[in-house]
């Protein structure tokens, strides 16, 4: 029931994972699709075929948006080739260990530029366009974003600043007809987590945490974002859809 006919969809951070999950499920919904990336190019173009042969519309731009001048070219490409956008999908992000007290500078920084500031970029680039006809923003957060997250206190707070940047855009964009709302998943199985999850006695408590008693996929996060990008959702903006089988209850 849910068709995204005739809509085209940014995605960031869109070769992997929760990205490409997502990139997949709106194009078969109909969706026309931007893939941007920083790395992992033989897996852009391998999911950029895969939508194709679903007869689907697709471009993939390489670059971190974290540098407005990125994000500005992305979206002047997507502009100039499909005419338009309708959905943007902020998703590309980090995660890094960093203890408060040793943290090098450097790695704030970053952490705060490619989870951040990279949402920023985008919308300011992608919102002047949106405010033609409306639209969907979607931001990528995190339940370290709500509850924190020791030693990863640089990663909660640019997750949270996600979620105060979703809720001041609802308002000022609610005239435009542009929906701005973010999901926000736990633990999920993508490369991201890999290197955690493959100690299994963690990975058993981590399940046991979950009220459900599974680690979420991408295909999960997509879904909600799916949801979010349909006409189901037109009268919801300034939400947080939560994704974590009950972990963080907000």
């Amino acid at each position: 029931m849910i068709s995204l006919q005739n809509k085209v969809s940014v995605i960031t951070g869109g070769s992997r994972g929760i990205g490409a999950a997502t990139a997949l499920l709106l194009a078969k919904a109909g969706s026309d699709i931007v893939i941007n990336y920083v790395q992992q190019e033989d897996r852009a173009i391998a999911l950029a075929d895969g939508i194709k042969k679903i007869g689907r519309r697709v471009i993939v731009h390489r670059g971190t948006v974290a540098e407005a001048a990125v994000a500005h070219a992305l979206i002047e490409r997507t502009t100039a080739e499909f005419g338009k956008i309708d959905i943007v999908v902020n998703n590309a992000g980090i995660w890094t260990h960093g203890e408060t007290g040793a943290l090098p500078e450097d790695v704030l920084d970053q952490t705060l530029s490619v989870n951040l500031k990279s949402v920023f970029n985008v919308c300011n680039a992608t919102i002047p366009h949106l405010k033609k006809n409306g639209g969907r923003i979607i931001n990528i957060a995190s339940t370290a974003g709500q509850r924190g997250e020791a030693f990863h206190s640089h990663y909660a707070a640019s997750k949270g600043g996600i979620l105060a940047f979703t809720k001041s855009l609802a308002v000022e964009l609610a005239a435009y007809n542009i929906l701005v709302n973010c999901v926000a998943p736990g633990w999920v199985d993508t490369e991201m987590n890999g290197e955690v999850f493959a100690d299994e006695k963690f990975r058993r408590q981590v399940i046991e945490a979950i009220p459900l008693k599974r680690i979420a996929t991408a295909e999960d996060v997509a879904g909600s974002v799916l949801f979010l990008s349909s006409d189901f959702s037109r009268h919801i903006t300034g939400a947080t859809i939560n994704v974590n089988g009950g972990s963080v209850l907000t």
